[in-house]
């Protein structure tokens, strides 16, 4: 392997982490309907557990509102049951065709718990992104070490996957800093 591959493989690694931040942003309550909150809710139908936007079509009728509405009628009953046991502390509604969700504003002391979720899921993808620091680091030891690069070419690398970490860790920043607004706006 070659410090080459070694980068673009931490770089993929870094982006990974950044991409399941944005996941996992999208679906903390944040006070409006959007079908983040749910559509990865697992619901088990026929005997398999799917994810809810495989089993059902997911409309947000308006900003407090999420309507599901099953391809199957047989699958209200798993959906309901589903949402509820996936602790998101919304409740839904069946009315025998479909489910509506009504997401109720946020009160401050939920603001202040989602802000704090906020900030340990982007040190969990900060920590992804020196674990994924460290392996190219090693990588590139290991180059030095079976006499592949020289001591100027490992310094010098990393010095390259550093300031590679440093991008995507204020970009990691920027990204909680605009979600942590969003969830303390009223």
């Amino acid at each position: 392997m070659s410090v080459q591959d070694t980068m673009m493989r931490a770089d993929a690694d870094f982006q990974k982490a950044v991409s399941h931040l944005r996941e996992e942003f999208a679906r903390l309550q944040v006070g409006r309907a959007g079908a983040g909150l749910v559509e990865s809710v697992m619901v088990d139908m026929y005997g398999v557990m799917q994810p809810l936007k495989a089993v059902a079509n997911i409309s947000i009728p308006d900003s407090r509102t999420i309507q599901i509405q099953p391809w199957d009628k047989s699958a209200l009953a798993p959906i309901e049951r589903a949402i509820i046991n996936a602790n998101t502390g919304l409740n839904p509604n069946n009315d025998g065709i479909l489910i509506r969700i009504n997401v109720p504003p946020l009160t401050e002391e939920r603001r202040v718990e989602i802000t704090k979720q906020v900030r340990k899921l982007a040190e969990d993808a900060r920590i992804s992104v020196r674990t994924a620091r460290q392996d190219a680091h090693n990588s590139f030891k290991k180059l030095k070490a079976d006499n592949v690069i020289t001591e100027d070419d490992l310094h010098s690398s990393d010095k390259k996957l550093q300031l590679k970490v440093d991008e995507v860790n204020q970009t990691i920043d920027d990204i909680t800093k605009a979600k942590e607004q969003d969830v303390m706006k009223v």
